[in-house]
């Protein structure tokens, strides 16, 4: 491709709302252009790229047996409010009625209209396992579009989605799909992780994600620095701590008059954060109604929200004031583990506190605290702690610590969760009807062109791997005026494409140093420079990863770069 005659408009400027490397050098290199907030046109450049991906990935799925389709972008809104998703999804589910007054979605995601698909169809397990996939437009109305690719409201996303006759059968093909998915990411060339993860909005029994390590990352990851134990931070776990032992001597009531933080408690007291038991009181919304939930962990320990919001299986936590509390007879700054739960308010104990003794906790009056707490089974435990660097590692005893990364892909355990509510069901060996057991499974698919460029980038642009490249090759004829020069690369682009190598040739009538601008901006692997050096017979070849400068022979150009093609992959 000649760039005389491609639609190729890089920008010497970068623009003032992109932030991270990926934004800046797919807006100025020619890949995307900006049409609303969140929402992106791929130029020339960046199709190339998505389709090299989407290639990479279908591949990789075909083999594996799973079959593609392509299902609505536009959803009946039925749909979702057979699964219960309708209200739950939240403001990210964009609503709109046609001009018959019907209600329908923008899809954000395709569980819904894939198990209508096989509803009925599928009658038999003997028709069973079937996995099928899409790559397709999705929307996501995004509160802070932001960062280009990596958090838009319209993105293409490869969902897939299996069915199963039990439970066993779909942990197969879930395995399956992990290890698909690593083959996947290796082949666009990334360094990631598998993390566990929270399934979110989905929902499920068990998820991980596929996260790109890179400082630009949006996600925090909790990894361990001996072993692969990896997970997001809503989801990660550790070895419960060893405390040092620090007896509190105190039993009974404690006046603490306008003593209500866990600070304030350790230095009057002088104890150990972790003797004591704080409350977090939030409010929780559901469907219909709302609660008021009352979380008890260790004073030296923080909530993790996405685990509060679990244990309690509410759409939304949002915070309560101490006005708030006071009308509900709460003691804010003084709430015990005893308190006593009722339909309006629920109680959540942390793992961690269970069959402790000698603690000291609120004593459910104003200006009173209690000594020789000791926390039985009674309660509903849940793991609501938010792991910490330093904290120990669940599987090998060793530090954890934080990373930032990009999540890829995110693969689900389903269960039943939507066969059940969209009665969706087979005939088993003995002739009874049960549901699908279901899987599913994601990619970012434009969210990885993104992830490729922070993952591999320098100051002066993006570092394309071969395997997802716009090209291969940057021919560059340095003078296009000078008969000579131009002619040895008018050669050479035609051999280049006979050998059905992908090359793009800079014939344009600018400067070198803007030919050499572009090259590095755009980061194809290999430039290849046609300049005064062709009057002795040779040309330069820049290997753009590494800015090496190889002299080669004007004859032996090509067969250099076929030379070359694959080696980073080996």
């Amino acid at each position: 491709m000649r760039i005389s005659r491609y639609f190729l408009p890089t920008e010497r400027e970068t623009p003032r709302d992109a932030a991270l490397s990926s934004h800046k050098y797919l807006l100025r290199g020619g890949f995307i252009s900006m049409l609303s907030a969140g929402i992106y046109d791929y130029l020339p450049l960046g199709k190339r790229v998505l389709d090299k991906i989407r290639s990479i990935v279908k591949d990789e799925l075909d083999k594996a047996g799973c079959l593609e389709v392509s299902l609505g972008f536009v959803t009946p809104s039925e749909l979702w409010q057979e699964s219960g998703r309708y209200r739950k999804y939240g403001k990210e589910l964009l609503r709109l009625k046609d001009r018959k007054e019907g209600n329908f979605v923008l899809g954000p995601t395709h569980e819904e209209v894939m198990v209508n698909l096989v509803r009925g169809r599928i009658g038999s397990y003997k028709q069973l396992p079937i996995n099928l996939y899409q790559i397709n437009l999705k929307f996501r109305d995004e509160a802070r579009p932001r960062f280009g690719l990596l958090r838009g409201r319209e993105f293409v996303m490869k969902d897939g989605y299996s069915f199963h006759a039990t439970e066993e059968d779909m942990l197969r093909e879930f395995h399956l799909m992990e290890e698909v998915y690593k083959r996947i990411f290796r082949r666009v060339g990334l360094d990631f992780r598998v993390v566990e993860a929270d399934s979110g909005a989905i929902g499920g029994s068990g998820s991980k994600e596929f996260v790109v390590l890179t400082d630009a990352g949006e996600d925090t990851i909790v990894c361990c620095e001996a072993c692969e134990y990896g997970a997001n931070i809503e989801a990660a776990k550790r070895a419960k701590p060893v405390y040092e032992e620090a007896a509190s001597a105190f039993n009974g009531l404690i006046e603490t008059p306008e003593i209500k933080t866990i600070e304030e408690l350790s230095g009057l007291l002088n104890l150990p954060k972790h003797k004591f038991i704080k409350a977090v009181a939030k409010k929780a919304i559901y469907d219909r109604g709302e609660k008021v939930c009352l979380f008890f962990l260790r004073g030296s320990d923080d909530l993790e929200e996405t685990k509060a919001l679990n244990s309690v299986s509410a759409n939304e936590l949002v915070d309560l004031s101490e006005d708030d509390l006071k009308r509900l007879g709460i003691a804010a700054g003084y709430i015990g583990i005893d308190f006593p739960p009722t339909p309006e308010v629920l109680c959540v104990v942390d793992n961690e506190l269970k069959n402790e003794v000698d603690m000291i906790g609120g004593a459910n009056r104003d200006g009173l605290h209690i000594g020789g707490v000791e926390v039985g089974e009674n309660h509903v435990f849940a793991d609501l702690i938010a792991v910490r660097e330093g904290d120990i590692c669940p599987r090998c005893g060793r530090r954890l610590a934080y990373r930032s990364g990009i999540e890829v892909g995110h693969i689900f355990q389903l269960g039943t969760r939507y066969s059940e509510p969209l009665n969706a069901r087979f005939l088993d060996e003995n002739g009874r009807t049960r549901p699908f057991i279901m899987g599913t499974y994601g990619i970012g698919v434009s969210r990885l062109i993104a992830a490729a460029v922070e993952f591999s980038h320098d100051e002066k642009g993006c570092v394309w791997k071969e395997s997802i490249a716009p090209f291969l090759v940057y021919l560059i004829a340095s003078n296009v005026r000078e008969e000579t020069q131009k002619s040895a690369a008018e050669a050479i682009y035609s051999q280049l494409l006979h050998e059905k190598i992908e090359t793009i040739y800079d014939d344009r009538m600018a400067g070198f140093g803007a030919k050499m601008n572009d090259f590095e901006l755009i980061g194809i692997p290999f430039g290849l420079i046609v300049g005064k050096n062709i009057e002795q017979g040779y040309v330069e070849i820049v290997i753009r990863k590494s800015a090496e400068k190889i002299k080669v022979g004007v004859k032996e150009a090509v067969d250099w770069i076929k030379n070359q093609m694959g080696k980073e992959e080996q």
